[in-house]
């Protein structure tokens, strides 16, 4: 979630675009405890609808080389990864 407000996608709706497997309710929790250890700030505009966006902070900014690093790091590792997880459970065969 860190990654994609990095990339510019601050409004829930535009983060839940981004990972539709997350329900709404999992997206709120998660942006909240990410407010709650300071790593996003929330804005909200007083406009009707309400309007939230969330910006990163210096520290959620911190993050970013590292997870750029780890997500590097999965990518240069895929397939090691994939038949990892196939051996570990048969049935997940639809990996992408």
């Amino acid at each position: 979630m860190l990654w994609f407000i990095n990339e510019g996608h601050k409004r829930p709706s535009e983060l839940q675009r981004k990972i539709p497997d997350a329900s709404r309710r999992v997206l709120n929790i998660q942006l909240n405890e990410l407010e709650e250890h300071e790593l996003v700030v929330r804005k909200i505009y007083p406009v009707v609808p309400p309007k939230v966006e969330y910006s990163l902070t210096k520290f959620g900014e911190s993050l970013i080389p590292v997870i750029g690093a780890l997500g590097q790091w999965g990518d240069q590792n895929q397939e090691r990864l994939k038949s990892l997880i196939i051996k570990k459970f048969p049935g997940a065969t639809d990996m992408e």
